[in-house]
């Protein structure tokens, strides 16, 4: 177990406040103009993956990864702490447009993405920040079992059985995750519980050590093939590749190529062995349930609960603030949500209250480009499931950059979402009025759910019109 000193308790998320000292990786400010052969805007995981797969592959290139404030500041420092298999889009919509044999592939690739994270995790000395415990979802009402039995069929249909979903009786369920009025659920193996912060640092200081270079504290203006042009300098590049996610908004002209939305957590203090007792989590799975409005829990290595969900509010003309990371009735909303499924919680205390922005594409499909000919490239679109993802893509861009002839690279760089571009979100004011009533929808979806055991025809068609379900 990792020593932990608490330092704050509003705002600053747990995983910086237990980031050890020791672990912890900086850069330095571009001094000035700069080449290189792959220049990438953003020290999260995007960027960071990416740059430890391309000088795997290729370790004489020269490459930079600059960043506006430091090494994991974004959602790659402030997440939930979910290394999953899931993807923002469902299998049925990827089979719709690419077919049922490259819809497999992408979830054989997100299934053994979930290990290599944590076997990169062992070999760089932070084997503990990454904890391969499944996850559970609990069924809590007649509608979410009704859910997700549908879910189990439809994995099933695309060659993904109980070696990958099992159902799990109330008991089988409660074994897992004693939480109240737990009628069932659903056991993947397929997740890790992470250490974000931690996670994110170990693979800096992989890049460093590799000869790549990272610069904090420096702010690109503008992102041109062949160039990236920032508060501190030019870098002239051959490819410049863009990982961004939520902040890609405060670019000019990109506005409503992404959704900016906030996802907000709490930390509990350190628990007893009584609690944990009571709570269960004994192998320490990531846990939720299948409502509507999205919540998400682990068990952390020093013994708290962090949970987060949905909740806030979209912010008009997609604005992204620091203030908007807090929110004192979003903080509630989860502290009473966390008691509800835990009451042995009624009385201890939340430590922690943070939040960051993470990106949703129109189509909610992640992707990831790349244009040989003008040098550019991205990746993202993850919509909160970015962890595990954010390494494929890392791996993906790796593979279609430096043109790997590798069996597997080959194979990355056809899964389906390479080359994937959605379209542009709504104008405003449209966008405001469609997203927040789809937030406001979700809650009445769940509270009807509840209330007559049936499925909300009308608040739920509002979640799936706005997330093109």
């Amino acid at each position: 177990m990792v020593s932990t000193n608490v330092r704050s308790t509003s705002g600053r998320p747990l995983w910086a406040d237990t980031l050890p000292e020791h672990e912890r990786s900086s850069g330095t400010p571009l001094a000035g103009d700069a080449t290189a052969d792959v220049a990438i805007v953003g020290a999260g995981m995007t960027g960071l993956w990416t740059a430890h797969h391309l000088l795997q592959r290729e370790p004489t290139l020269r490459v930079v990864v600059v960043d506006r404030e430091s090494i994991g500041f974004g959602a790659s420092g402030r997440n939930g702490g979910w290394c999953s298999a899931l993807l923002p889009m469902s299998l049925p919509t990827l089979a719709a447009r690419y077919g049922e044999a490259a819809t497999r592939r992408m979830q054989d690739a997100m299934h053994s993405t979930v290990g290599e994270v944590a076997a990169f995790a062992a070999a760089h000395g932070v084997d503990d920040a990454v904890h391969l415990g499944g996850t559970v979802t609990l069924a809590r009402n007649p509608v979410q079992v009704e859910r997700l039995r549908e879910r189990l069929t439809t994995y099933a249909r695309f060659g993904f059985g109980d070696e990958h979903h099992r159902w799990l009786d109330p008991d089988e369920a409660r074994v897992h995750c004693n939480a109240t009025r737990v009628l069932g659920g659903v056991f993947t193996p397929h997740c890790a519980s992470v250490q974000p912060a931690r996670l994110t640092h170990a693979i800096a200081r992989a890049v460093t050590d590799a000869g790549g270079r990272i610069h904090e504290h420096t702010a690109v203006r503008t992102i041109a093939p062949g160039r990236l042009d920032t508060d501190r300098g030019v870098i002239r590049a051959d490819v410049i590749v863009r990982g961004t996610e939520g902040y890609t908004v405060q670019f000019d002209g990109e506005a409503r190529s992404v959704l900016p939305i906030y996802s907000l957590m709490v930390a509990t203090e350190p628990l007893d062995d009584s609690m944990w007792a009571q709570i269960g989590l004994h192998d320490r799975p990531t846990f939720h349930d299948d409502r509507h409005m999205i919540i998400y829990g682990q068990r952390t290595t020093d013994g708290r609960i962090a949970f987060g969900g949905r909740g806030a509010p979209y912010h008009f003309g997609s604005s992204v603030k620091p203030e908007y990371d807090t929110d004192e009735r979003v903080r509630d909303l989860l502290t009473t949500g966390l008691r509800d499924l835990f009451p042995v919680l009624d009385d201890v205390a939340i430590t922690h209250h943070w939040g960051g922005v993470l990106a949703a594409p129109r189509d909610w499909t992640c992707s990831v480009q790349f244009d040989r000919r003008s040098g550019l490239a991205a990746a993202g679109g993850y919509a909160g499931d970015g962890v595990a993802t954010t390494h494929l893509a890392g791996r993906t861009l790796a593979a279609l950059i430096t043109d790997s002839d590798d069996d597997g690279d080959r194979e990355v760089a056809r899964l389906p979402w390479v080359g994937h571009r959605s379209r542009r979100w709504e104008p405003e004011p449209l966008r405001w009025v469609g997203v927040n009533g789809a937030r406001i929808a979700a809650g009445r979806a769940d509270a009807a759910e509840e209330r007559h055991g049936e499925r909300s025809r009308l608040w739920g068609g509002i979640v799936d019109l706005v997330l093109g379900h």
